[in-house]
């Protein structure tokens, strides 16, 4: 499981995701489904850029804060330690993450791909097992799926 962010301005977003995967070796690009339930579609449509941040197992608390609650009602990076990253799309501390500009956009359903290339990335929490789809089935999404 990974939380993408992506921001315009001062209007930022982020939600649990469970869709992306590698889709190029040279050059390195990444695609990214965001449900278009989310709230976090509505600001990515209009982003240039966006950041995966890909979770640890002990990292259950942002997923639940990422893929429990929407932006509609909370601000979810006052709520997370954070930093501003490439493209100005925030950067959630702890976590190993990579992005860049939006390349293109494709129509996968209830879901839109954002297509990636990769041009920054860190690695602050190195090690351990990334956090699973079982260990967060059970949580409530903050929209449908």
């Amino acid at each position: 499981m990974a939380v993408a962010t992506t921001a315009v301005g001062d209007d930022r977003a982020g939600c649990l995701v469970g869709f992306h995967t590698e889709c190029s070796i040279d050059p390195h690009h990444w695609l990214v489904c965001i449900s278009r339930m989310n709230e976090t579609y509505r600001v990515v449509r209009a982003a240039d850029a966006l950041v995966l941040h890909m979770l640890r197992a002990d990292q259950l608390d942002l997923a639940r804060l990422f893929g429990e609650t929407t932006g509609d009602d909370i601000d979810k990076f006052a709520n997370c330690s954070w930093s501003p990253g490439p493209h100005g799309v925030p950067v959630l501390d702890g976590c190993d993450w990579f992005g860049g500009p939006i390349l293109d956009r494709f129509d996968c359903g209830d879901h839109e791909g954002q297509l990636i290339r990769i041009t920054d990335a860190g690695a602050a929490h190195a090690g351990g097992a990334q956090l699973g789809f079982q260990q967060v089935r059970d949580l409530h999404p903050g929209h449908p799926a």
